[in-house]
């Protein structure tokens, strides 16, 4: 039985350093990708700002989450007569900023 317990703890111990590790290493390359400004062509998703008759894309950001943009979003709304939309984009990223846009995928 005590076997068995230990041979759990060591299981479990194993996986979670894997886990841990694979973690850290996608943190430290982002990280690194930051610091060089490095461009490079991702899929994210963006809050963008709209005015204009017919709108204009005028802004973007970058927003990490689904929830976070429309969070965000209903703020800016609230106070602002722009037009925001929340959408999933083809961009040109550089350290977590969006140079440019090159075609929208999905809106959210």
């Amino acid at each position: 039985m005590i076997i068995a317990l230990i041979l759990c703890f060591v299981v479990y111990k194993g996986y979670v350093a894997f886990t841990e590790f694979e973690i850290g290493v996608s943190d430290r390359v982002a990280k690194i990708e930051e610091q060089a400004d490095f461009e490079k062509q991702d899929d994210v998703i963006a809050l963008m700002m709209y005015l204009g008759d017919p709108p204009e894309l005028i802004e973007h950001l970058l927003v990490s989450n689904k929830s976070k943009c429309l969070e965000m979003k209903l703020i800016a709304e609230e106070t602002s007569f722009a037009y925001y939309e929340c959408a999933k984009v083809d961009a040109i990223v550089k350290g977590n900023k969006i140079i440019k846009i090159n075609r929208e995928l999905e809106v959210l």
